[in-house]
């Protein structure tokens, strides 16, 4: 990648110009020709960089409910539970992590499905010693914007604002389902890529911008932007920073948290007695050193003096989950032994 390849990558993530020839403003914006943009992203597409050109909803918005699940899995099964784990529609992210829990998923499922009842489904399967789910109690930030451009680093310091969305009430009618099937799709890098989302639904690219501007504006599309794969894009130290945090400051470090340009995602979610960590803040760099110092540097700021950080050192999958195209998952028969026994650890309480 070039300077431009970078500059293109930075800007596409944050914002992507919703108009019927946005390569034509990309390209006015950059001091190229269309052809010239077009043909840069078609490669970063084609190298493994770019990922995904889309729509990016909000689950819960959507009326999804979904939760990260942390598994304690034997060392000689891990790869089998990994690639029975992918199978499930609703996995969109499958990592094995350097902890005694070593495989980290989420899992999401549509309205009227219960989690539970999906994560029983993995029961069967040989080798799982322990299953956590930890849901999100609190969301404090989603939004994966890698800097690419080093003299355009952010600073290490809580100074994003809080995107502001109106708050009303959205359950998504059929016809909003789709326009959310039609908008997931990976867009094609061509003159008009909006013209053929908007003939499949039967309305003006018109109507169409102005519907994605309303979904942005109530926060059940959280934008129109380009999604990149961190590991092809150089940065392979994808670290997870949980934080023991006590639990009248949980909102205040949170916050604080998702405030750090650095930080893509920032969670509560609930503790067990063997993982008393209750904030989650994800952070991506080019290696674990630039990580750990990210991390004191943060801890520095915070001011919680509990913390660890757990890199993913596979990547199993990662997806998109696609909304409202679901397919019922059945894990492969066989390989049932201690199920019973399994069946009672896996989703034990959360400590009060």
């Amino acid at each position: 990648m070039d300077s431009l390849d970078m500059e293109l990558l930075n800007e596409i993530q944050w914002t992507f110009p919703l108009v019927s020839r946005p390569f034509d403003a990309m390209a006015e914006k950059f001091g190229a020709t269309p052809d010239a943009i077009k043909g840069r992203l078609t490669g970063l597409k084609k190298s493994g960089v770019l990922r995904q050109l889309s729509a990016i909803f909000d689950t819960r918005r959507l009326g999804y409910t979904s939760s990260l699940v942390a598994m304690e899995i034997e060392s000689g099964r891990l790869e089998h539970v990994a690639r029975q784990i992918n199978r499930h529609p609703g996995v969109s992210h499958n990592y094995e992590r350097d902890h005694e829990f070593n495989l980290w998923f989420t899992l999401a499922v549509p309205p009227g499905s219960s989690l539970k009842d999906e994560l029983d489904k993995f029961a069967g399967l040989g080798g799982i010693r322990r299953v956590r789910m930890l849901p999100t109690l609190q969301l404090f930030k989603i939004g994966v914007k890698l800097d690419m451009v080093d003299g355009k680093k952010h600073e290490v310091a809580p100074t994003e604002k809080k995107k502001e969305i109106r708050n009303v009430g959205f359950e998504p009618t059929e016809r909003d389902k789709e326009f959310v099937r039609e908008l997931q799709k990976d867009m094609d890098i061509i003159d008009e890529p909006f013209a053929r989302a908007a003939e499949n639904l039967g309305v003006t690219e018109d109507e169409l911008f102005e519907k994605m501007k309303w979904y942005e504006e109530i926060g059940v599309m959280r934008r129109f932007a380009a999604i990149l794969r961190h590991r092809q894009a150089g940065f392979s130290a994808n670290g997870m920073i949980v934080w023991k945090v006590p639990e009248g400051r949980i909102a205040e470090v949170g916050a604080k948290l998702g405030a750090f340009p650095q930080v893509s995602h920032c969670y509560e979610r609930p503790t067990y007695k063997d993982w008393p960590y209750n904030v989650f803040s994800m952070i991506h760099c080019k290696t674990e050193s630039e990580a750990r110092g990210m991390a004191r540097q943060i801890q520095g700021q915070v001011g919680v003096d509990e913390y660890t950080i757990l890199f993913s050192s596979r990547e199993f999958k990662k997806t998109r989950v696609e909304y409202f195209v679901e397919h019922e998952f059945r894990p492969d028969a066989g390989d049932a032994t201690r199920a019973e026994e399994r069946e009672k650890e896996m989703l034990s309480a959360p400590r009060p």
